[in-house]
């Protein structure tokens, strides 16, 4: 029954954060199996990746109805976060002991989505700014995404978290995308990259423990649809600060345990 609760609770954790805000269900599921379960850290992170996968695509799903995902320019994105995803996965199981590369990188990750979600509490929205947001040209934003994306597939297969916070990142401070575009978007390039990252996570380690993942699963999949249903009705206002808050706070606990530890 403890390990049914702990599982949920980092479902339904994960699932809010997907729906909601395109982040990666490793943000929550990865710490708290590890903490919680000492589940090892590598087969956490394939679990979370797992969970990924349909929860990001049912989400998509609803993005897209609302018209907030961009199909024409995510597909350099896409592209590039898919195959370092893979390279990232590999170069994560020689690492997933202990090395202070991850160290430094799950360290970014935190500090990342701090800065996110303060800047999503004060970002105005597009009618506050007077119109759209879109930075520079088509050319000019295939090329920057192809670059980010790069390092998002790595961060992403190599630890798990980070590659749904980066993309909005991307998304929003880089390419100028509306927030629930970019989210949409997000969500929607989250569920490919999440199945290559933990089938790559699987083959290299083996099948993870099937009722953990089953729970993690079903549970990301319920809380993330319902928080994509809520997200699309509510004002960009109001999801720049949901969101924010979201991040902001993630990132105080997330940072806390960490120098705590």
């Amino acid at each position: 029954m403890y390990e049914f609760l702990i599982c949920a609770i980092a479902g339904i954790g994960a699932g809010v954060a997907t729906g909601f805000a395109g982040l990666s269900a490793a943000v929550y599921i990865s710490p708290i199996l590890v903490t919680f379960l000492d589940v090892p850290v590598y087969e956490a992170i394939g679990i979370s990746l797992a969970s990924d996968v349909l929860a990001s695509g049912v989400s998509s799903l609803t993005y897209y109805r609302h018209g907030n995902i961009d199909l024409k320019h995510c597909i350099p994105l896409l592209s590039s976060v898919l195959g370092f995803a893979i390279i990232g996965s590999i170069a994560g199981y020689f690492f997933s002991v202990s090395d202070t590369g991850n160290t430094i990188l799950s360290y970014w990750s935190v500090v990342m989505s701090l800065f996110l979600g303060i800047q999503f509490l004060v970002r105005r929205t597009d009618k506050e700014r007077g119109g759209g947001s879109a930075n520079g040209t088509d050319v000019k934003r295939k090329i920057l995404a192809v670059l980010f994306g790069i390092y998002t597939g790595f961060v992403c297969g190599f630890q798990g978290t980070g590659g749904g916070m980066m993309m909005l990142f991307i998304l929003t401070l880089v390419m100028g995308y509306e927030l629930k575009t970019a989210v949409g978007t997000s969500v929607f390039i989250m569920t490919f990259t999440a199945l290559i990252g933990s089938a790559s996570h699987f083959c290299i380690n083996g099948s993870p423990d099937l009722f953990r993942l089953a729970v993690c699963v079903l549970f990301t999949l319920a809380a993330a649809q319902i928080s994509a249903v809520a997200a699309n009705r509510i004002t960009e206002k109001s999801s720049n600060r949901i969101i924010g808050a979201l991040l902001t706070v993630s990132a105080v606990i997330m940072l806390w345990v960490k120098l705590a530890s």
